[in-house]
């Protein structure tokens, strides 16, 4: 009952939040890329509950370039603590959100902390930490100030040892249950085009270490070769070439995309351990290269067959995106997020969201 009963109220919520209810209207302060940055992050997210409604500029000129840049009114841009408390019971938001870029002196911030708990308005504080979550914050306070710590990300013996016996004991069940399935795609496969059933691409794993990933071959055998023909054509993002009606996709191929049936063979990789069952999408040497430093911290862990990147959008997101999704995964890994992202695989696969 209890289950059941979350599962109603959140489902309500979610309904209220798209259509705008349930949800704090938030004014944000700093500076114009800040309070672009952090609304946009929050309208991202509108399940959240947070709404930006306002900007607040302290210390900041009105020209031309920082007000164009802004899609969100500018209540003002006083750098004093009484101008701006007035400003802000004026304006009567029902929360406050001062972003990492604001210009404000600690005495100023405490004045408008007291100030806002009075006028019974929520203060929220953005610090610069993005992507960022669960067990790696701690907040201490040392002298009166709340010190954020944030532990590494790395993962320790015991949790590589869960992740590994997870990987094995799950790839070999699958392995074993789908085995029906996978000698009747082989035969499809087979019988479709000429050409091997497997396809074989070197890949990018763990710490830059190539390895050889397999999947069920569902192109012509000379796709590789034509690739240079079909660039000028490209529908993917920056780094990652995809073409929604590909020619050198075969028939059948183009059904096993559909449900990700050829990417079965991976579970042979992740049980020989060069592949895992969440992770990162495995990427291509020639991808690699074109990894700024951010990107290079994918190659943390090991490459997964299915991932964040995998259940929100594949093909669809910016490579930005994926980039963020994965680094998310890297930074904030959990046994009990890798079994969440397997679930939503499932409906994600079903769904055929983003996939081509």
């Amino acid at each position: 009952m209890l289950l059941l009963s979350r599962v109603i109220v959140r489902r309500l919520l979610h309904i209220e939040r798209t259509h705008g209810k349930s949800s704090l209207r938030v004014l944000v302060i700093g500076s114009t890329s800040g309070v672009q940055h952090l609304s946009d992050s929050l309208r991202a997210q509108p399940m959240a509950g947070y709404i930006p409604i306002g900007a607040y500029l302290p210390g900041v000129e009105p020209d031309g370039r920082t007000a164009g840049n802004l899609d969100l009114p500018v209540v003002g841009r006083a750098a004093e603590a009484a101008e701006i408390i007035a400003d802000i019971e004026a304006f009567a938001p029902d929360a406050v959100a001062l972003s990492s870029s604001m210009q404000l002196a600690p005495e100023t911030i405490r004045a408008l902390g007291w100030a806002l708990a009075d006028l019974n308005i929520r203060l929220i504080m953005a610090p610069a930490l993005t992507d960022v979550a669960g067990p790696r914050i701690h907040t201490q306070p040392v002298a009166g100030l709340p010190l954020i710590h944030v532990s590494t990300p790395n993962l320790e013996k015991g949790q590589r040892f869960i992740k590994r016996t997870t990987d094995i004991l799950g790839a070999s069940s699958l392995i074993v249950g789908l085995s029906p399935l996978l000698a009747v795609v082989a035969l499809l496969v087979r019988f479709d085009s000429p050409g091997p059933v497997l396809f074989r691409q070197e890949r990018v794993g763990t710490a830059g270490e190539r390895f050889e990933m397999f999947k069920f071959r569902s192109m012509v055998v000379d796709a590789e070769c034509r690739l240079e023909q079909l660039r000028d054509s490209h529908e993917g993002n920056e780094v990652l070439f995809k073409l929604k009606n590909d020619p050198r996709v075969t028939r059948v191929g183009r059904f096993l995309r559909k449900f990700s049936l050829d990417e079965l063979p991976q579970l042979f990789n992740v049980l020989g351990g060069s592949m895992s069952l969440v992770g990162p999408r495995p990427p291509l040497a020639a991808e690699v290269e074109r990894y700024d430093i951010r990107a290079h911290r994918r190659l943390l862990v090991r490459p997964g067959m299915t991932g964040l990147w995998q259940v929100s959008g594949r093909s669809l997101l910016s490579w930005d995106e994926t980039v963020r999704l994965d680094l998310y995964y890297v930074e904030n890994w959990s046994f009990l997020g890798d079994l969440t992202i397997l679930l939503r695989t499932f409906k994600a696969v079903v769904s055929r969201h983003g996939a081509y």
